[in-house]
């Protein structure tokens, strides 16, 4: 094969590539891309975080806990100098999230005030992730990515119930609020 067809093909592998990466955006990627970016705030919180005091979880929602290694959140917060900024990195966000690799569980909110929604991605028995998105028009956007192994989303639901009942200390979550006040 001469230099020339080699050449070729070394630069159609190179297109594909290329293109193939950049269809295929995801909210790891985003997270990444953006976490140190000026607007944005990021945190990766272990689950030990919460604290929770696992002898007050029934069986299920202690196997649900233990299927969540970590969460990560992105938030990105409204200021008077980067309105229009806001407004670009939502519709990426947005865009990300019309993947079909998200499954949408529930949506709420309204296109005044803000929008919430919560997806997965795996299937109904077993998800590696959840993604909570919400945005508040006024205050800014936060995703959040409940990343485990194998999470099951009725234990989880059981999970969230056990964890409202569980006696967390408020400033654990404090730094959370104060992003959108």
């Amino acid at each position: 094969m001469n230099t020339s067809i080699r050449n070729i093909i070394a630069l159609m592998v190179l297109v594909a590539t290329f293109v193939s990466c950049n269809q295929n955006s995801s909210l790891q990627a985003y997270y990444v891309d953006n976490e140190l970016k000026p607007g944005f705030t990021s945190v990766d919180i272990p689950t030990s975080f919460l604290k929770i005091d696992e002898t007050s979880l029934t069986p299920e929602q202690k196997e649900a806990y233990n299927s969540v290694d970590k969460l990560n959140m992105l938030a990105f917060v409204i200021t008077e100098d980067n309105k229009d900024q806001y407004q670009e990195e939502l519709a990426k966000v947005n865009s990300i999230l019309k993947d079909s690799k998200y499954n949408e569980l529930m949506r709420a909110g309204n296109s005044v005030d803000g929008k919430f929604v919560m997806k997965y991605i795996g299937d109904d028995d077993e998800v590696d992730e959840f993604i909570l998105f919400g945005n508040a028009n006024d205050k800014g956007f936060a995703v959040i990515r409940i990343l485990g192994d194998d999470m099951n989303p009725n234990q989880i639901a059981s999970l969230a119930q056990g964890i409202n009942l569980s006696d967390i200390d408020a400033s654990q979550v404090q730094q959370f609020a104060e992003m959108f006040k």
